[in-house]
């Protein structure tokens, strides 16, 4: 490998542990105060040099299909999650639509070169949960604005747990040499679990609330 190829699989690697190192914190942390908000932001910014340093390797050193399509997912679920947590009962913004259309046309340009180098069930599954994501995104628009104000919280809690455990398929894929390409699914099933329990502690609390409130 030349030196700046393996510069960039540093910056990569420490990045990445950064990075999964924070979100599993957060995943425990106490959830809408400072400390949280500060360390989200950490997360992020970690997690956009993991997908820059991804992007460098892939264009200038060698193009893996599986690795190239989940750099393109795992960005994007980190700047819709970041987002969501800034928009919050306002929904999307032109920003958002920005963001949206771009990942169209890079995944457009994106889908049919990785599935003639060769796709696989990673592949498949990146590009679906790409897919859904861009027609949810899409969809957002013609939600009522109340929606949102609740709405928040379930598109920004599943787009960096996704994102971290997009992280933690990667690094499987990287790792692990056993299995493939069906190893690297185990993070994503974990990560569709993590997702599922917070949004039932979510729905409590938006159940509680509920019934807090005075009759009308």
């Amino acid at each position: 490998m030349s030196t700046p190829h393996l510069l960039n699989i540093a910056l990569h690697v420490l990045a990445g542990t950064i990075a999964m190192a924070i979100g599993c914190y957060q995943l425990g942390n106490a959830k809408g105060g400072d400390a949280h908000r500060r360390w989200g932001r950490r997360f992020c910014y970690a997690g956009f040099v993991v997908c820059a340093s991804a992007a460098a390797g892939l264009a200038a050193f060698r193009f893996l299909p599986n690795f190239a399509v989940l750099t393109v997912l795992v960005l994007y679920q980190l700047v819709g999650g970041w987002r969501s947590a800034r928009t919050r009962e306002r929904g999307p913004q032109a920003a958002d639509a920005a963001w949206t259309i771009a990942a169209v046309a890079v995944a457009a340009w994106l889908a049919p070169i990785v599935l003639r180098a060769g796709g696989n069930v990673l592949v498949y599954s990146s590009l679906g949960a790409l897919a859904t994501l861009i027609v949810y995104d899409t969809a957002r628009w013609c939600f009522p604005r109340r929606w949102f104000g609740t709405l928040w919280r379930y598109d920004h809690s599943y787009k960096l747990i996704a994102s971290l455990f997009g992280m933690l398929s990667a690094l499987v894929g990287n790792v692990v040499r056993f299995g493939q390409p069906w190893s690297q699914i185990v993070p994503s099933a974990l990560g569709l679990a993590t997702v599922a329990f917070f949004f039932a502690q979510l729905y409590r609390q938006d159940a509680a609330r509920r019934a807090a409130r005075p009759p009308a």
